[in-house]
């Protein structure tokens, strides 16, 4: 039996980091079909930050699902660096998930018996990448956003944007081609969001990464490059 051909996983030049065209999404409930996306297309250009916003229930969410390749879209096409991710198997779309994508959640979802370092060295393990390196780039990172000091320091050690903190650089530790924020200081007092959000804005812009981010926050919205909106389905700018 011949192997499939492996996965080109080489960023392509001239390509938008990730493209949503036409995207639906329909669930099943038990009174009947229930849509939430309906043809919602976004393109991000690398270096571009994006807040999403909406209220609740509108679809952030599942439009982030869909672009971060953890569901599936009813229709329409989820591109990624170029790729059609549609087309892909279940083992290919993992693969651009490690490799291109990083996710940042409103709670940080660290592992508790690791240290701040540990926590960002192992998902660069688990794309291949040899320990010494590894780490030698979560220091780094963990430098940028002033937590070198810490980086011994558990999860139960840390306050509570300290943790978001390293919850941001362990979403860019793979060199992602693409950061997904689902209110990522929805958590945080106002004080500590505003220290988040300057810390996401400047790591994410030194990156070069394009970013999605879902949030409430108009003040944080405000200070990204567009906003999108999700209104009965569909994405528009304000």
């Amino acid at each position: 039996m011949n192997e499939a051909p492996a996965l080109d996983m080489r960023p392509r030049a001239g390509n938008a980091a990730l493209e949503l065209r036409g995207l639906v999404r329909t669930y099943k409930q038990a009174g009947g079909l229930l849509p939430i996306l309906r043809g919602a297309s976004l393109t991000l250009r690398p270096g571009e930050i994006v807040a999403l916003v909406g209220p609740s229930g509108a679809g952030k969410s599942t439009l982030l699902h869909c672009a971060g390749l953890l569901e599936h879209p009813d229709g329409g096409q989820v591109m990624i660096d170029g790729r059609d991710c549609g087309k892909m198997s279940d083992t290919e779309r993992t693969a651009i998930r490690r490799k291109h994508l990083g996710f940042v959640y409103q709670f940080h979802h660290l592992l508790p018996e690791f240290s701040a370092l540990e926590n960002v060295v192992l998902p660069q393990m688990i794309a291949g990448v040899k320990r010494g390196a590894a780490a030698a780039r979560a220091r780094h990172l963990l430098g940028l956003v002033g937590l070198a000091s810490r980086e011994t320091h558990r999860p139960a050690r840390l306050s509570g944007g300290e943790q978001q903190r390293v919850a941001i650089v362990r979403a860019l530790a793979n060199e992602p081609r693409v950061l997904l924020g689902d209110e990522p200081t929805g958590n945080l007092d106002q004080h500590t969001a505003d220290e988040v959000t300057n810390t996401l804005v400047a790591i994410v812009r030194q990156a070069g990464v394009a970013a999605l981010i879902a949030t409430h926050n108009l003040d944080l919205a405000r200070r990204l490059d567009r906003i999108v909106a999700i209104e009965d389905g569909v994405l528009v700018e304000r």
